[in-house]
């Protein structure tokens, strides 16, 4: 979530979003009016992404985008610019934008993406990692604190419910913008990217190659796959080999690829594979499949997750994601995934063990 501070300091905690002409749509969603009606226009941001790419990065102009429509919109457009010029305060910028997303709030930031995009893959922007680390924020309905088998890798608000049809099962964000349509924006404009953040799986810190994997692993086709798989048969770095698995999981999760799947079972049953790889791509494969979780997959993970390994794998922006309110990543995965009728940790400090 957004600090308290920094939510004063950007602006987006003293507005009363009933009376903001940024949410004249959402406000008009809310009496009633067909979610149709304002599909194509300037009020829906796939179409808006769509207008900007077709236009390259050369013709790509914050004032000219009207982020007036958005949601927050012209506290994201600020963002980009700081960011844009490399200003003292981008960092607090890329912190705004990833915490609008953890807010339920993605529409304006999707809206971003084509302008991040070009920073995140500039070698020499001094906020690269910064953009790069924050592109596919928006492009994931709900994660934070998801690591159960059913909806781990799933990029949908949750599957268990069904939303209107017109919202596509995704529903509203929390300033009633439909869910669906800013995912969908981010998605496709990080698809239309992908020849470009497809060379950053090559590069040597190893942050930037975890963090290109997380973003094209919303790539929405199955092309990325072939890539990731390209770049691990040569990735010597643990961390950045369990990230192309959980991006090839992620992405046949979307796009189902049942030769994936018995790739990442040979990946966890390989005793020569790095234990983080390992890890990852049982955490994969289990969420790929119904198969009950076999004896020596318990065995190779009660093994394998040790609390070193644990805090190693928090850089995966996966891991760090799902992490629970009292638990790291990892172990709320491994938690939810195979022992599921076991309790949340308890959040009272004054609770007594058992």
């Amino acid at each position: 979530m957004i600090k308290s501070l920094e939510i004063q300091w950007w602006g987006c905690g003293v507005r009363d979003w009933r009376t903001d002409p940024t949410f004249a749509m959402c406000r008009a969603l809310v009496d009633g009016a067909d979610l149709a009606s304002f599909a194509g226009s300037a009020f829906d941001v796939r179409a808006v992404t769509a207008r900007l790419q077709s236009r390259g990065h050369g013709g790509l102009f914050l004032d000219a985008v009207p982020w007036g429509n958005f949601p927050y919109g012209d506290d994201v457009r600020k963002a980009v610019h700081l960011l844009q010029t490399g200003q003292d305060l981008a960092s607090h910028a890329t912190g705004m934008l990833g915490g609008l997303c953890a807010n339920d709030s993605r529409a304006a930031v999707a809206l971003a993406v084509p302008f991040l995009t070009p920073l995140a893959t500039d070698a020499h922007h001094p906020y690269r990692a910064a953009a790069l680390g924050v592109l596919s924020s928006p492009a994931r309905a709900r994660h934070f604190g998801v690591a159960s088998r059913d909806e781990l890798l799933l990029h949908r608000t949750d599957p268990r419910r069904h939303a209107p049809d017109d919202y596509d099962d995704y529903g509203v964000e929390v300033t009633g913008y439909p869910a669906g349509w800013s995912v969908a924006a981010a998605r496709a404009a990080i698809t239309t990217e992908t020849p470009t953040l497809l060379p950053l799986l090559n590069d040597s810190a190893p942050t930037i190659p975890i963090d290109a994997a997380y973003a094209l692993a919303t790539v929405a086709d199955h092309t990325v796959r072939t890539g990731v798989a390209t770049r691990f048969a040569t990735e010597h770095d643990a961390t950045v080999r369990a990230a192309l698995l959980l991006a090839a999981a992620e992405a046949t999760r979307a796009h189902p690829h049942p030769p994936t799947v018995r790739w990442l079972r040979e990946r966890w049953h390989d005793r020569t594979e790095a234990p983080e790889a390992r890890l990852a791509a049982a955490i994969g494969w289990l969420c790929l499949t119904d198969e009950p979780a076999p004896e020596d997959l318990h065995q190779i993970i009660n093994t394998l997750a040790t609390t070193e390994r644990v805090h190693t794998m928090d850089a995966l922006p996966w891991m760090n994601a799902a992490a629970g309110s009292r638990e790291p990543g990892l172990r709320h995965c491994i938690r939810r995934i195979l022992h599921p009728e076991e309790p949340e940790p308890s959040d009272d400090p004054w609770a007594c063990s058992p």
